[in-house]
């Protein structure tokens, strides 16, 4: 590989990266900022059941995305990557200019959790996109010696835009506004932020080169329905469910759901939560590379058992633990601990999808399965535990999890190693 195969594969990958950022920082500001507009779209005294409202918003954000990964995946496959996802970040600009100027419930009644839905169903169907399309887009333009590593950076990306909204959140509580501004008003300013930035993303992604693959692949593919060609793999279709069912569910719990469970179960303030959520995703964005060029030098298999093992064994006590926490800095500890555990599919469940199929069904059929998969383990993940939370038996969501992670885990073990059986070579 010269210098100049280099350069042009690192400049498709940062491209595609910061608008895979900028995807993620318009979907999580939802949730990071869900705290503070919950009240002013359900009305109530309880703070937990107005958390569950919006926790039910998020989950249904999610019943579009299997839409998204049909629609996206199929002009990815047939079109070409770059304008699969260019418009996947410009719908998601529109998701979030209507989060920004929805009216509240006193002021229009029903129709402010109508219309904060609709954005969601938005945002829903350009994720939904997104993610298959980037996958294959990160592992077809990286390098076949470095794929687990470049391919990593879906996720350090990822991980990243929910860390921008944290940022934001942090500034807006620490410098230019009171609490009260930011549950009356401020919460809208991450959303206008969001739009302006996906409309940059947008731009950056016209002048994405297309991949090696999809070129070549496209001089001799047959004109006929993705999901169609889709059916034909009924096995590595299958896999994608299995493989990503706990590690979606341990993901989420993580990241979108970590941030209530420190504040309504562990205790910490509203400054504390923030900054452990925070640091604990800075400290997970760090593993993400690690762990992918772990991958590129032992395989793909090794990391998905890993994970299987120490979740299955681990996540009760640490869900314990982090609940009873004294202080931020133990709750952070033990947070990080569970990072290195998650890691292990985080890391590297992008490039192993990829690697199942051909390129002329890849985004199909990475995106399809994945998104559904997702919508029933993913995106329920806060409002599972919240309804345990909610009935009195909070732990009852620490045993589903690990359950979760244990189906995966067979799935692991019964699986061959992508990384010696890739597709995409």
């Amino acid at each position: 590989m010269d210098a100049a195969d280099m350069r042009r594969r690192l400049k498709a990958i940062f491209i595609g990266s910061v608008g895979n950022l900028v995807e993620w920082y318009d979907f999580y500001a939802y949730a990071a900022f869900s705290l503070y507009f919950a009240h002013l779209f359900f009305p109530g005294s309880d703070p937990v059941v107005q958390q569950l409202n919006a926790a039910l918003l998020f989950a249904l954000g999610f019943l579009v995305r299997p839409l998204g990964g049909i629609l996206f995946g199929h002009l990815a496959d047939r079109k070409g990557r770059r304008i699969a996802l260019t418009l996947s970040v410009t719908l998601m600009c529109f998701g979030s200019l209507m989060i920004a100027v929805t009216p509240t419930y006193a002021s229009v009644g029903l129709a402010a959790p109508v219309v904060l839905f609709f954005a969601r169903l938005v945002q829903g169907l350009s994720h939904g996109g997104e993610y298959g399309t980037s996958a294959t887009y990160l592992s077809e333009v990286a390098h076949p010696k470095h794929r687990g590593f470049f391919s990593s950076f879906q996720y350090v990306t990822l991980i990243g835009g929910q860390l921008l909204a944290l940022c934001v959140l942090l500034l807006l509580q620490k410098v230019f506004l009171t609490p009260d501004q930011l549950k009356s008003w401020g919460w809208r300013i991450p959303f206008i932020i969001g739009a302006l930035l996906a409309i940059v993303a947008a731009v950056m992604r016209r002048e994405l080169p297309e991949t090696d693959a999809f070129t070549s692949a496209r001089q001799t593919q047959k004109r006929e329905s993705s999901l169609r060609a889709l059916m034909r793999y009924p096995r590595q279709l299958a896999l994608v469910v299995g493989l990503t069912m706990g590690g979606t569910a341990a993901f989420y719990t993580y990241t979108t759901y970590m941030q209530k469970f420190l504040k309504l179960s562990v205790g910490l303030t509203d400054d504390q939560t923030t900054t452990v959520t925070a640091s604990s995703l800075i400290f997970a964005m760090l593993l993400q590379p690690l762990y992918g060029a772990i991958s590129d030098r032992i395989g793909r298999k090794p990391l998905l058992i890993g994970f299987g093992v120490a979740g299955t064994l681990f996540t009760i006590p640490i869900l314990t633990n982090l609940q009873h926490a004294q202080g931020p800095l133990a709750a952070f500890m033990l947070i990080a601990a569970a990072w290195l555990i998650v890691s292990g599919y985080t890391s590297i469940n992008a490039v192993v999808k990829a690697e199942l199929f051909p390129t002329h069904v890849r985004a199909t059929g990475v995106g399809l399965p994945y998104a559904l998969t997702v919508s029933v383990f993913g995106g329920t993940a806060d409002l599972v535990a919240l309804a345990f939370k909610s009935s009195g038996h909070e732990t009852g969501f620490y045993y589903y999890l690990t359950a979760c992670i244990a189906v995966s885990l067979i799935v692991y073990t019964l699986m061959r190693d992508t990384k010696k059986a890739s597709e995409i070579d």
